[in-house]
């Protein structure tokens, strides 16, 4: 008996070194309040990232144009962001793979101001107004451009400017600092609580919302990716952090709402936990529930990206190169 217990603690001690001293890996958000990037942040606070015997660094950014800004200059391993960024990178002649897909549907929602509401009633009459993303050159902004110009609006008819995401995105539609703005939940949900005399001009929330908005069946939002060059030099860390990101969508599968909004970080929740678990509740459908990236998907973005971005439009891209399924296959 003395001998079993002495290996067990062994064995226990050598688990806690391993789930110490793990690999190091920087992991860059866009937004980490944003139910956009939940899995992420559920994945840190369930353990599955130190079960995996990795040692994550969350870092939290304005926007997705952050994070990546980030990933380029260094400072950080690996992104949560849109999958979006991979193929504009390819334009460019850099090659980033998404390995994780955490989002069938982009979660963001169009919306006016409450004292807009009345002379901005659809997409166009948008033009000569101000409208709200959360940080220049972000995915939000790319989409907003996207549904100004499939609805005949000039991209420089409309005034942009950053928000940021949460408590100032909410800050500026409520008080009609801008016209209209993107806002991922639960920064939405929480607007509609406070300001009923708003109108939504695009959903981008379910299938429906993205079938109406964009005429495709999906549209694969947040994911995990890195440069291809790195995740060929870290094939284990990059397969081991599909695996703890794949177990968290499978969680949320198998939780209530008001489950998940108990794993969730305080600060992210709010003094209003029950607008939270709505906001949840109603982004729930976006969520993929096995990390798998949808062939078709990733064409409706580069088809989307190549209607709105010259750069995108003019260069030969493999898609089969900005994104993998091998690591969340992986068991």
């Amino acid at each position: 008996m003395i001998v079993v217990s002495v290996v067990s603690v062994v064995v226990i001690q050598a688990c806690a070194r391993r789930a110490s001293n793990g690999a190091h890996i920087r992991l860059a958000i866009g937004g980490a309040n944003q139910m956009v990037y939940l899995p992420t942040t559920l994945a840190q606070q369930l353990g599955f990232f130190t079960q995996e015997g990795l040692d994550v660094e969350l870092q939290d950014f304005a926007g997705g144009s952050k994070a990546l800004e980030a990933l380029v200059g260094g400072s950080a391993d690996v992104v949560s962001g849109f999958y979006d960024h991979t193929i504009q990178m390819a334009a460019d002649g850099r090659r980033l793979t998404a390995f994780v897909n955490m989002l069938r549907f982009p979660g963001l929602v169009l919306v006016t101001s409450p004292q807009a509401a009345d002379a901005v009633r659809t997409i166009e009459d948008l033009k000569g107004h101000v409208a709200g993303v959360t940080s220049a050159g972000s995915s939000s902004q790319m989409l907003l451009t996207y549904l100004l110009q499939r609805r005949g609006v000039a991209p420089d008819s409309v005034s942009i400017t950053a928000i940021g995401s949460a408590a100032t995105a909410i800050a500026a539609v409520e008080r009609g600092k801008v016209d209209a703005g993107m806002m991922a939940d639960p920064a939405f949900t929480l607007l509609m609580q406070r300001a009923h005399n708003v109108r939504v001009l695009a959903d981008l929330r379910s299938a429906g919302g993205v079938k109406q908005a964009f005429d495709t069946g999906s549209y694969p939002a947040s994911v995990l990716y890195a440069p291809s060059d790195w995740i060929q030099t870290h094939r284990d860390a990059t397969a081991r952090l599909a695996r703890a990101m794949v177990r968290t969508l499978a969680w949320m599968q198998t939780h209530t709402p008001a489950q998940i909004t108990d794993q969730t970080p305080r600060s992210f929740r709010g003094d209003d936990e029950a607008t939270y678990i709505e906001a949840v509740k109603n982004s729930m459908p976006m969520f993929s529930p096995d990390g798998v990236m949808d062939p078709a998907g990733a064409e409706a973005v580069h088809r989307l990206l190549a209607q709105s971005m010259d750069k995108v439009r003019n260069a030969r891209i493999d898609l089969t190169q900005t994104y993998t399924n091998d690591f969340v296959h992986e068991r």
